[in-house]
């Protein structure tokens, strides 16, 4: 197999069903845990929207024009409160219209311990596997990202918003009280999240207080003592024995590697 490399595709199930994909192609990995697997990079780059052949890539995958030019790598998508569509300078509008003017889900997730983020709706649970959670709580609705982004900012004051991808790596996740921290962020933040809906209305937000904790296991046969990690810019070849996979990172013996970082490099699988 060769092709451009996009992130892996999941499927939820204990454990999760990851797949490689390389262009049109794709390779289920489960059954390769405990093989040697070869990855080889061609030397080839193509952005992952337009196609063109490039030397780099911006933004995981994007030729530098695209990544000036789509919305989907303006600075609104990691700080959805900067949302610019209302003053009519959206990059795309239609694209902003189809994806961030839709529900979106604030939760809390348990990585490298409890954290706030952000998703479309439609993206559950996928958005949780790419990040290797180990448990899911979705706590609120929201009508927009910009609204999703609004209430992470107010629940981000008293936890991280960020996932430690080493300690995620290295470790089992151990269970931890994600209701109990939900509730207790709800009371910490009532007057944030009232200004919010007194502001953009009651139909801009809706608390999911009956929803279940998500739990997420992923193939792994050892996890990393040391965390080393490949690089295909500095060694066009990475091989070894398949020990694992977790979020968007591929485990094994020699090292780890993220495969979304390498999105649109050409790559070959042998295994």
């Amino acid at each position: 197999m060769l092709g451009p490399l996009h992130k892996m595709q999941t499927e939820p199930d204990n454990p999760v069903r990851y797949q490689l994909v390389l262009g049109d192609q794709s390779m289920p990995l489960n059954g390769l845990l405990g093989s040697p697997v070869t990855l080889k990079h061609s030397g080839r780059i193509f952005c992952t929207h337009c196609n063109r052949p490039i030397k780099k890539t911006y933004n995981q995958g994007y030729c530098y024009p695209c990544f000036v030019s789509l919305a989907r790598c303006d600075i609104c998508i990691l700080k959805p409160e900067t949302c610019h569509y209302p003053l009519g300078t959206c990059r795309e509008p239609s694209w902003g219209e189809a994806f961030c003017f839709q529900p979106h889900i604030v939760y809390l997730a348990n990585s490298s311990g409890i954290k706030v983020g952000i998703t479309r709706q439609t993206q559950i649970p996928t958005r949780w596997i790419d990040q290797g959670a180990a448990q899911a709580l979705p706590v609120f609705r929201a009508s927009s990202r910009y609204v999703s982004g609004l209430v992470e900012i107010a629940l981000a004051r008293h936890v991280s918003d960020k996932t430690h991808w080493q300690q995620m790596l290295k470790n089992h996740a151990k269970p931890l009280p994600l209701k109990e921290k939900s509730d207790q962020l709800l009371g910490l933040c009532k007057n944030e999240l009232a200004e919010i809906k007194n502001k953009l209305g009651e139909h801009s937000l809706e608390l999911l207080a009956d929803e279940p904790v998500v739990d997420i296991h992923f193939p792994i046969v050892q996890l990393p003592v040391k965390i080393k990690t490949h690089c295909f810019n500095k060694s066009p070849e990475v091989s070894g024995i398949l020990q694992g996979i977790k979020g968007q990172y591929l485990i094994f013996d020699t090292g780890v590697i993220n495969i979304r970082k390498y999105t649109g490099y050409e790559v070959g699988l042998l295994a």
